[in-house]
């Protein structure tokens, strides 16, 4: 029988030492198996053992041989319920469909995860980080479990075997389920090593699995935050200075008080809430609010003054993120030069659930009902507005229904908290699809400028490229904000595995006025893509070279990239017919430990309407976990980056976004979805990421397929509606 694999809610409090044992205890005498990730310790603790045992996260099993996976990352669509939980069967000897999963309640110590320096979900990490330990922990388990049934039955270890959630004695054909055995095997020390399987013995890793969630989201189960009902709860809609940086002056509530189901009305630092019995009625009192706002100096901003300060900050100093050689000397010899600028706009996140937060702040203790990628970020901030203990705030972690980057933000639930201090009661804070669009933090506004010099050859042999832009990092985590260099502003671009001898790569911070940024599904690797891809292409026709056989000249010490590169334009039967107003281009990606190359086709009409016709990738990311989720996850990335090369842009008139919903921040409609051809490519090399290369990597094959198409070089994203006012 299938175990739910959604739990409806997750405790908060850390586990303690005395925790884990009557948590041990509640398992009817189970076993309760910790195991460390890297930079976690690693021990042991049973049902009844003094010894502890702290590690990244837990396997439960109990009497009746429930496994239960205590999950260390946050599902919002990637596929990791799914893809971590068969790396511990394969180990455990389970089935898949036999894992029950609980959320991992927040807590750094344990969950922490390295290759983000935090209890986190994104950077496509999760199976990056989790592929040893994870395996290792189901190896840990059954190798316990074995040696308590082979100690019941008094014989050697080495002659009985797991399968299928038992150990099996084959000379005399007894078996145990690990139920059975759960108790005992609590009782016994952790090995400290022991062996994981060779990939010739796998026997769920690389097969394609159908995702555990998805019978709950198909008939409703799966609870999202927006679906959180306490007894007693209220609701708050929330209005917010259309301006930014603008501050409240004054606020007239008497008609909004006057609505039906309205309770009451809240000021909180520079929002109003309005608390009510339902949804309509909470909205409905917001709408009757009359507001006075103090709209400051950004009043005034505008999207051309974002890029004229960008622009002159271009031309200032800027940290060093990669110096080779020496690239002005080679820019003076080189036969020919090569130039451009590259504009790439604000994106908001857009996902389809809206930021929502459910809070109940008591005198001693505060609760959280959220879908977010950072909770123990959350728990921190929800202490420090509260002023009560971290071990006094509890947070039920959700499915998210998307996040893109948004939810590794905390500015919603802050503000939850903070209008859960007024209220005498849960309260549901909800923002609308507009409030979603208009008040969010935004992917930055870049300004690139790019510069090669070019041997006799057409081989570049200088190579300079200066980033204009936000610092995210500054803000998120400064420690990766240095010398004045953003390292995730300058990922791939000052790591690019092209043959290029002389190079200097640099950062230029400037702020966008009071315009919050964050990060935006792909962060640097996407940004950097679609500048370095597109001149790539410009190199190769200033050379009068193929686009395909220009990359692969260059990457004579990257046989993965070369790979995939051959691998795509071979699937996609490249070049392809020469059809006017229609074009293919290339672009090739390293990041994320995963190589990626896309072709992709577009038709260009005499109207200048753009429609892309195929996608073809070749993707190497490494041992592969499961087929279907790369696949699925190549697919919706090239669909997210297609909406945003030819569509996504948030502008500013009068310090306001002009945008507020879908009809005008447009999305791709399905009659417009082109078929997407994945070619895994399969290689020896340890996991790679996969949730986000796809849409990182999709820009710059799609402007350059309009370049082949048109003759015209788009520099500047969104491209869809360039070649109509052209």
């Amino acid at each position: 029988m299938m175990r739910a694999p959604i739990p409806q809610a997750t405790s908060g409090a850390a586990p303690s030492r005395r925790a884990f044992l009557r948590l041990s205890a509640a398992v009817g005498g189970g076993m309760l198996l910790g195991f460390g990730l890297p930079g976690a310790s690693r021990a042991a603790r049973g049902a009844g053992k003094d010894a502890g045992f702290e590690g990244g996260a837990f396997i439960r099993i109990d009497t009746q041989g429930v496994v239960t996976l205590v999950m260390p990352k946050v599902e919002m669509g990637q596929g990791i319920y799914t893809a971590i939980s068969m790396l511990i069967a394969e180990e455990l000897e389970v089935p898949l469909s036999s894992l029950a999963l609980a959320h991992a309640p927040p807590n750094e110590a344990l969950y922490r995860d390295p290759l983000l320096a935090s209890q986190m979900t994104g950077g496509s990490t999760s199976i990056r980080y989790a592929w040893e330990p994870m395996r290792r922990a189901g190896a840990t388990a059954r190798t316990l479990l074995v040696t308590a049934a082979a100690q019941r039955w008094k014989v050697d270890a080495a002659a009985c075997h797991a399968e299928r959630g038992e150990v099996v004695h084959a000379a005399s054909g007894r078996r145990l389920g690990y139920g059975q055995l759960a108790a005992a095997a609590a009782l016994l020390p952790v090995p400290r090593d022991v062996a994981l399987k060779p990939p010739s013995q796998f026997k769920l890793i690389g097969t394609p699995a159908k995702r555990l969630d998805s019978r709950e989201k198909v008939n409703g189960a799966a609870r999202f935050g927006l679906d959180v009902r306490l007894p007693g709860m209220l609701y708050a809609a929330i209005v917010q200075s259309p301006v930014f940086g603008g501050r409240l002056a004054s606020v007239d509530d008497t008609h909004a008080r006057k609505v039906p189901g309205v309770r009451n009305v809240v000021r909180i630092d520079n929002a109003v809430a309005v608390i009510a019995e339902h949804t309509w009625a909470a909205r409905s009192g917001a709408a009757a609010l009359l507001l006075q706002w103090h709209e400051g100096p950004g009043a005034a901003y505008t999207t051309e003054a974002v890029v004229r300060e960008l622009k002159a900050a271009s031309l200032g100093p800027a940290g060093v993120a990669r110096k080779d050689g020496d690239a002005a000397q080679a820019m003076s010899k080189a036969v020919t030069r090569v130039e451009a600028v590259y504009e790439q706009p604000f994106l908001a996140h857009a996902p389809m659930e809206p930021v929502n937060c459910t809070v109940h702040v008591r005198a001693d203790a505060c609760e959280l009902w959220v879908g977010t990628q950072v909770p123990t970020r959350a728990v921190a901030l929800a202490a420090g507005i509260s002023g009560l203990p971290e071990s006094r705030v509890t947070l039920h972690n959700f499915l998210l229904g998307g996040g893109f980057g948004r939810r590794l933000e905390v500015d919603f639930i802050g503000q939850a908290v903070r209008i859960g201090r007024l209220v005498d009661a849960p309260v549901k804070v909800f923002w609308t699809r507009e409030q979603d669009i208009q008040q969010d933090m935004y992917r930055p506004y870049y300004y690139d400028t790019i510069a090669a010099g070019l041997d006799a050859a057409g081989k570049p042999q200088a190579w300079t490229h200066r980033i204009t832009g936000s610092s995210i990092m500054a803000r998120f985590a400064p420690p990766l904000y240095s010398k004045g260099v953003d390292a995730d502003a300058v990922e791939v671009a000052a790591e690019l595995p092209y043959r290029l001898p002389n190079q200097l790569i640099e950062f230029a911070r400037k702020e966008p006025g009071a315009v919050p940024t964050a990060f935006w599904r792909g962060v640097g690797p996407g940004r950097s893509t679609f500048v370095v891809e597109s001149f790539m292409d410009e190199l190769a026709a200033a050379a009068g070279a193929d686009p395909v056989r220009y990359r692969l000249d260059l990457l004579a010490g990257s046989p993965r990239a070369r790979r995939v590169i051959e691998t795509a334009a071979r699937a996609a039967g490249w070049p392809g017919p020469a059809v006017k107003g229609r074009g293919r281009g290339v672009a090739m990606m390293q990041a994320f430990g995963t190589f990626i190359a896309l072709v992709v086709e577009v038709t260009v009409d005499g109207e200048g309407e753009v429609r892309v016709n195929q996608v073809t990738c070749a993707v190497d990311c490494g041992l592969v976990v499961n087929p279907d989720t790369v696949t699925a996850q190549i697919e919706g990335g090239v669909m997210f980056g297609i909406t945003a090369a030819l569509y996504g842009e948030i502008t500013i008139k009068d310090g306001r976004v002009e945008q507020s919903n879908f009809h005008d921040y447009r999305m791709l409609r399905i009659d417009q979805a082109p078929p997407v051809k994945v070619v895994i490519v399969h290689s020896g090399e340890a996991p790679g990421g996969i949730g986000e290369p796809g849409t990182a990597a999709l820009p710059p094959a799609l402007a350059n397929a309009i370049y082949a198409a048109t003759g015209k070089r788009l520099r500047k994203l969104p491209v869809g509606d360039q070649l109509k006012h052209a």
